[in-house]
């Protein structure tokens, strides 16, 4: 498997060296599937025409967002009481 990889990154090289970005892309998602645990003939015949790759900002640690909007009609829960936090309801009761 990692002879197959190793040769699917140097399609991929060269297909980025002659400008070919569409191959360098397929491959790569070649590489991909494969890592994911696809075989390799499952990764040739994949169809990835619709698939799209999470774009940077779009959600997670690349967010371009400076602070997490809360969605439409949400509250925040209640805050607890100090006063009974933590406490048993079965106060002074032991385990015979």
């Amino acid at each position: 498997m990692t002879d197959t990889i190793e040769t699917l990154q140097a399609r991929m090289e060269a297909a980025v060296r002659a400008l070919d970005f569409e191959q360098a892309s397929r491959v790569r998602d070649m590489i991909s599937l494969i890592r994911g645990g696809a075989t390799v003939t499952e990764a040739e015949r994949a169809d990835l025409s619709g698939v799209e790759r999470q774009r940077p900002g779009a959600m997670g640690l690349g967010t371009n967002r400076q602070q997490v909007t809360a969605p439409e009609g949400w509250k925040p829960p209640a805050k607890p009481d100090p006063m009974t936090a933590g406490r048993s309801s079965r106060k002074g009761r032991r385990k015979q």
